[in-house]
């Protein structure tokens, strides 16, 4: 039987909107599942409440995002391992089978000096779970570069057992997405749709509103035996009413849904 390759929704694809709101939006545009990215919003981070909200509205959550990002460092707990630990937690109890994690900033030196092992150890804690690493990108500021990850942006230079690859991240990092997944191989576990023009920022535009090869990379899927998640990872906070939110979503729904089940150029 072929395996079909559910499609999720971020919630930071909602965002202003909170968490409840991407489950309301997943379930009337036909999402197969939702991507939890744990933040400020209590309700993110509140195992019952996400259970609840996914029963009322029929959508799994199928992937847990930690609390990895600038403005996510005091969510749970200030220590990056206990972040990361209720995160698994979470996607346990929901029986999500992915949780995705970004490489270390510079500024955790602990945290990146054990990364490699203590990933190890928590995930033969959580044995049914995939961590997947995020490739991430430098960032570029008044005309400088600099990089903000230790030891850096791209996983595939340490090499982990599982990843997230990310389109957008990778125009911002002018990086070959297709030639990334290849390096991935057999850990992509987990992909995180959205496109971007390749301006040297993390932009997350509607697939097909930019440079990468979103469509690519989804028919290259099956013939990669990928048997992870889609999550569709855009921004929409410039959306000047619900109804083009919601359009936007269901372009990116649509979108990866016909390149999924479409026959990739090896296959034809």
């Amino acid at each position: 039987m072929t395996y079909r390759v559910p499609v999720l929704l971020s919630t930071s694809s909602v965002f202003p909107e909170r968490t409840a709101a991407a489950f309301q939006l997943a379930a009337e545009l036909g999402y197969d599942g939702i991507e939890v990215m744990v933040w400020t919003d209590p309700v993110s981070q509140d195992a019952g409440a996400l259970r609840g909200l996914a029963e009322h509205y029929g959508v799994p959550v199928l992937s847990v995002h930690a609390p990895c990002l600038l403005v996510t460092q005091r969510v749970w707990s200030p220590d990056p391992w206990e972040r990361l630990r209720r995160a698994a937690e979470l996607a346990e109890t929901l029986e999500a089978p992915t949780v995705v994690v970004h490489p270390p900033f510079t500024w955790q030196r602990d945290y990146a000096r054990t990364f490699a092992d203590g990933l190890d150890t928590i995930a033969g804690q959580f044995g049914g779970l995939h961590f997947g690493v995020e490739n991430m990108y430098p960032v570029r500021m008044a005309g400088r570069q600099f990089v903000p990850y230790a030891p850096g942006w791209d996983p595939t230079e340490i090499g982990y057992a599982s990843y997230t690859l990310d389109l957008s991240h990778c125009a911002a990092s002018h990086t070959d997405a297709m030639a990334m997944a290849d390096r991935m191989g057999s850990g992509l576990a987990h992909v995180h749709l959205g496109d971007g023009t390749g301006e040297g920022r993390d932009e997350h535009l509607v697939p097909g509103r930019g440079g990468q090869p979103c469509a690519e990379m989804l028919r290259s899927l099956a013939g990669r035996g990928f048997t992870g998640s889609v999550a569709v990872e855009v921004t929409t906070r410039g959306a000047k009413s619900r109804a083009v939110r919601e359009a936007d979503l269901r372009e990116s729904l649509e979108f990866a849904r016909a390149n999924l089940t479409a026959p990739s150029p090896v296959d034809v």
